[in-house]
């Protein structure tokens, strides 16, 4: 799953940088740079959170 949103986010900067010089959505395509970097930015929080050590408890 985490290289799925990888790949999208890569396709939406791509999408992004073909549209920002071709100038074919205006503002609007700012949007597919937004939605790219949440989406890494998901994936980077999860993976920290996976890999955290865990604290025992149970002495």
């Amino acid at each position: 799953m985490k290289n799925l949103n990888y790949i999208i986010a890569l396709i939406l900067i791509i999408l992004w940088v073909m549209g920002f010089f071709t100038h074919i959505a205006g503002f609007s395509i700012h949007f597919l740079l937004i939605g790219a970097f949440t989406l890494i930015l998901i994936n980077v929080i999860n993976d920290d959170i996976d890999n955290s050590p865990q604290q025992n408890i149970n002495h």
